[in-house]
């Protein structure tokens, strides 16, 4: 790592967190934030791993640190959230931690006394306020997120033809997994160090699920392991306070659950106060009200959590004091609070126009995210310290920027080709079990 030496480390780990899945703008704020995380000697480490999964033995031969250094320092990185320790079938595989989900949610889910919770909440809400990373994730159209939207269980229109996937139920997701933990919400954390925190939601229900994913986090101390019926309980309390369920964005081996409210969340925040729709992947049905039934009360306007129910003048008796509920269809999360809090049963969930297209795997949503936001090329060509490699990440990285070209392998005609074939690479670098997970 000698060739760092006379160099600003920070502003070099800054471009390689902004190389990941998550862009990541540059700032002051952001140098203040990795100043406080790392040591010049922690940067130096991030800055020639590879870009995605690697053992331990290729971690040696790429940055050139003894085997006893570099267990030492990934322990404490990775203790710290900003290094992913992940066993896989017995073997550990280490990646540099993106600032969401990574960075941000392990800083604030940390229960020692070693970090300033306090500062760096301030310094984490300064740096989101400044917009750059939503406007770089989400600014143009992107629409591959970490997490989906799941409908809560009961609010679905009850027609014969109408039918709600395992994927999308919170229950059946739960049932499907083996292993679960629960943390610190890192969102209302952090708006309880600001005293900006307007709700009584209890903090410790971010929930983590399946086996890989509940070890590290449990190991490293950013959660602690709970029980199936302790999750289902978690589930059943949000319905009851009307929280957002969102999901890890995939159909199989979903890891994550985050119980968000309009006060703290900031992926909500991402579409109510700056408008970038795509924060959060919508379910597959969308809230509308039956205008017989409705009664007028006004409390579906005030209980969606993205303000996406704007109310509209409305000439009969029923609607003269709040108006009639009229849902925005174009940012409306088919979430089910809004039919959750509805007495009058008018406001239910159906079914969208078109099914929502979720990745398969966190291998699938990885690699489109990438594509999406320019960085697919260090994930295919990984190691920071060949000549040759960076040569190939430059050359397929202003391919792939082409707007014909990623609009080509977005679309549903090359989408599964595409993937495909990046499975088939994968599995011939011998990773075939990390594209399953």
């Amino acid at each position: 790592m000698g060739h760092l030496v006379g160099k600003d480390v920070y502003r070099e780990l800054g471009r390689k967190i902004d190389g990941l899945t998550v862009r990541v703008p540059w700032s002051e704020t952001l140098r203040t934030i990795l100043t406080e995380l790392y040591s010049a000697e922690d940067a130096a480490l991030i800055v020639a791993m590879p870009y995605g999964l690697a053992r331990l033995e290729r971690l040696e031969r790429v940055t050139g640190q003894p085997r006893p250094e570099l267990e030492r320092r990934l322990e404490s990185l990775c203790h710290r959230g900003l290094v992913m320790d992940l066993c896989v079938d017995g073997v550990t595989y280490y990646l540099p931690s993106p600032m969401v989900i990574g960075i941000f949610e392990f800083t604030m889910m940390r229960t020692g006394g070693d970090v300033d919770h306090q500062k760096l909440a301030r310094l984490f809400s300064d740096y989101l306020h400044e917009g750059g990373l939503w406007r770089e994730n989400f600014g143009g159209g992107q629409q591959i997120s970490i997490m989906r939207s799941l409908p809560h269980e009961g609010t679905v229109v009850p027609e014969e033809h109408v039918e709600v996937l395992d994927y999308e139920k919170a229950t059946a997701i739960i049932e499907n997994s083996d292993r679960f933990a629960m943390g610190l919400c890192a969102c209302r954390h952090e708006q309880h160090h600001l005293g900006e925190r307007k709700c009584a939601v209890p903090m410790d229900n971010c929930s983590t699920l399946g086996p890989v994913a509940v070890d590290f986090m449990v190991r490293n101390r950013l959660a602690h392991e709970v029980s199936r019926t302790e999750m289902l309980e978690n589930v059943a309390r949000s319905r009851e306070l009307g929280l957002v369920i969102n999901a890890d964005n995939v159909k199989r081996n979903v890891t994550f659950f985050c119980h968000c409210c309009a006060c703290c969340c900031h992926a909500l925040k991402g579409i109510s106060r700056l408008g970038y729709t795509s924060t959060v992947v919508t379910s597959s049905f969308i809230a509308r009200s039956d205008r017989d039934r409705c009664k007028g009360c006004g409390v579906c306007p005030r209980k969606c959590p993205i303000e996406a129910i704007p109310r509209v003048p409305d000439p009969d008796p029923r609607f003269r004091k709040f108006g009639r509920p009229q849902v925005d269809e174009s940012i409306c999360l088919g979430c089910g609070v809004c039919a959750l809090r509805c007495k009058s049963g008018a406001m239910k969930l159906h079914p969208r126009a078109q099914r929502v297209l979720h990745p398969e795997t966190v291998f699938e949503r990885t690699i489109l995210q990438c594509l999406e936001r320019g960085t697919l090329q260090n994930q295919l060509f990984d190691d920071p310290s060949s000549k040759t490699q960076a040569f190939m990440r430059g050359l397929l990285g202003g391919f792939l920027r082409l707007s014909p070209v990623k609009q080509a392998l977005m679309s549903e005609t090359l989408r599964s080709r595409f993937l495909a074939a990046m499975q088939q690479g994968a599995t011939k670098q011998g990773k075939a079990r990390l594209t399953q997970m």
